[in-house]
């Protein structure tokens, strides 16, 4: 009988327990509108004190320990983005740093998924993802900082890899996680911390993604990528839960562009195989209740799950900065 601990679900194919706090960001001068996790600090500039640059911990090639974890997040998210037109991720150190605090102070402090940290609790290192980005070092004076933390329990024999791998899929199907994966950022870093429940692992898995860049082509982009698979059919847990929803709702289909961009959909649809069609929920940061989704993004999904093993049509239109869009897209859920 596969046990529970934390009741939040995401459909996967094998039985698994997974809750997530929301996301968000803001701050600094190329930045959209502040959220719960932005922060406007900057770096000291005293006598005998250097401003810390944005590519200060920049690494070429990931330093992740192979086939751990982070490795597996970081693969997952980055291969995903760049399929579907958003630039690349790159590992930087500084804030591997700050989402491993936070993946620590979760540890410590009962397992309990948050994205926000309390002063006295053990392990704390800043209130929010700008403020423990910045506290190791890396400068939030005009960079967008945001965050996704995420915990997993399973019964399931599983590595860690795999672990991680599914916490990923899982911000990518949430309505306020997949941010990571259309937010035109390029800098990542990745926190990792297990600990035990009735015997089996627990996984805490936390991103720090940041400094604004902008995108080129045709914005704005679209997600999931054309042609996905395995995308998750329902979702359960988010939190904050997606608007206008009651129990389970089904993938995010996102879209991004560039940090002065205003993106608002008008309409959003998916169909099935069998001509079945989904009108899809419309979340624009102007109606966005949780005051979460910045103005370059925006996201539709369907207010109940999918199906399994399903082909599905997207089919999004709206405007940016005020000129009309529509775009198209292809996927199908996993089982």
């Amino acid at each position: 009988m596969k046990q529970n601990k934390i009741t939040a679900l995401t459909a996967f194919s094998f039985a698994a327990a997974l809750a997530l706090s929301a996301c968000g960001g803001g701050g600094g001068g190329s930045g959209g509108s502040g959220s719960n996790n932005s922060s406007s600090g900057s770096g000291s500039t005293g006598s005998g004190t250097t401003t810390p640059s944005t590519s200060t911990g920049n690494v070429s090639t990931p330093q992740y320990a192979s086939a751990s974890a982070q490795q597996a997040i970081f693969d997952q998210i980055n291969t995903q983005r760049q399929a579907c037109g958003f630039p690349a991720l790159t590992e930087n150190t500084l804030l591997d740093q700050a989402s491993q605090a936070h993946a620590d102070y979760i540890g410590k402090n009962g397992g309990t998924i948050t994205d926000d940290e309390v002063s006295g609790n053990p392990g704390f290192s800043g209130a929010t993802y700008a403020d423990r980005a910045t506290h190791v070092g890396y400068p939030a004076s005009s960079v967008v900082t945001a965050g996704e933390s995420a915990g997993y329990y399973t019964n399931a024999t599983l590595s860690e890899a795999a672990y991680g791998a599914n916490i990923a899929t899982a911000w990518s199907s949430g309505v306020y996680h997949v941010a990571a994966f259309v937010w035109p950022v390029t800098q990542i870093g990745v926190g990792w911390n297990e600990t035990t429940y009735n015997g089996f692992p627990e996984a805490h898995g936390v991103i720090t993604v940041t400094n604004l860049q902008p995108m080129s082509g045709s914005l704005p982009t679209m997600f999931p990528c054309e042609g996905a698979t395995g995308v998750p059919y329902k979702v359960v847990g988010e939190t904050p839960a997606a608007p206008n929803t009651s129990g389970a709702w089904g993938p995010a289909v996102a879209l991004g562009a560039n940090s002065g961009d205003t993106i608002a959909l008008t309409s959003a649809t998916l169909t099935d195989t069998s001509g079945n069609v989904i009108n899809l929920q419309l979340l624009n940061s102007t109606n966005d209740p949780n005051k979460l989704i910045q103005a370059f993004e925006a996201v539709a999904y369907p207010a109940t799950p999918l199906s399994p093993n399903t082909k599905y049509s997207a089919v999004v239109s709206g405007t940016i900065n005020g000129t009309p869009f529509t775009r198209t897209r292809t996927f199908t859920t996993g089982s």
